[in-house]
């Protein structure tokens, strides 16, 4: 399960790269930059366009049919991710890197979005959540963590040969259920922290130690997580809170300048011809 939880990344870095290889073709064609109102320029933009409205209608209608039958919220949310990061990429490539007037800004509009979106999916991905993308509880956690300790304890139990030199190695380890901020937003760090002094007491201890601890390291890996998930669980809800706060209205700043972009390329480009 962990393998595929950044799938729609890879799937649009997939996309991206295509989309690349074919934008490179027209460049050595033509020897020129493909012009925004030219066919393939064109084709950019209505394209990328349509991709960014499908990532600000489709996921948010979703949301709002918790109990529809049509997918996971975590497809859609995936789904949201992807058209999210390749519909702005094909926009930049329809620019014809041009960033001036009407255009420019809306451009400008979409790259804040997209940044903000990465900083609110690592947010999002704080908040420990079912296969369907619903929330966990404090409360389920609390029971994890229990599970996990009973799992612990009894592995340690059934090995009393080495069990104290066990304990002391793994006492070594950093505590990485920290509260607050931190443990949201610097959980990449904590995580390698935690990683790197794993490697260093296992490479200290004897053969016999080693391989016990290489036994027990999904179960006290699960256990650290599952705490640090129960101590930031409210400040990453209150982190998504204020981050929604300040996307939407991006968001919907950047559909305003793109549909009166819209427009006008339709007025000047077709209406007047």
């Amino acid at each position: 399960m962990r393998r595929n939880r950044s799938i729609e990344l890879w799937l649009a870095l997939l996309a991206m790269i295509g989309i690349t290889a074919v934008y490179a073709f027209v460049v050595a064609s033509t020897n020129e930059i493909p012009a925004a109102g030219e066919f393939f320029g064109h084709s950019l933009g209505v394209f990328g366009f349509l991709l960014m409205l499908m990532t600000e209608t489709l996921y948010s209608l979703r949301k709002r049919r918790r109990r529809a039958s049509w997918g996971k919220m975590s497809a859609w949310l995936k789904f949201h991710i992807f058209t999210g990061l390749v519909g702005p990429f094909m926009v930049l490539l329809h620019s014809s890197w041009k960033f001036n007037g009407l255009a420019g800004a809306a451009l400008l509009l979409t790259i804040i979005v997209v940044l903000s979106g990465i900083v609110g999916r690592y947010i999002y991905t704080a908040v420990p959540r079912t296969v369907d993308g619903a929330a966990v509880e404090a409360v389920e956690l609390e029971r994890q963590i229990a599970a996990t300790d009973a799992q612990i304890q009894t592995y340690m139990a059934s090995r009393p040969q080495t069990s104290t030199a066990l304990a002391q190695r793994l006492a070594a380890l950093p505590d990485v259920s920290q509260a607050g901020i931190t443990a949201v937003l610097g959980r990449a760090l904590i995580e390698w922290e935690y990683r790197r002094a794993w490697k260093r007491e296992s490479s200290h201890a004897d053969a016999q130690v080693r391989e016990q601890m290489k036994q027990i390291e999904e179960m006290l890996h699960r256990q650290q997580l599952l705490k640090r998930q129960v101590s930031s669980l409210a400040m990453a809800r209150r982190l998504l809170a204020v981050w929604h706060t300040v996307h939407i209205p991006i968001g919907m700043a950047l559909f305003t300048a793109a549909f009166i972009h819209l427009a006008g390329a339709l007025y000047f480009a077709t209406f007047l011809r």
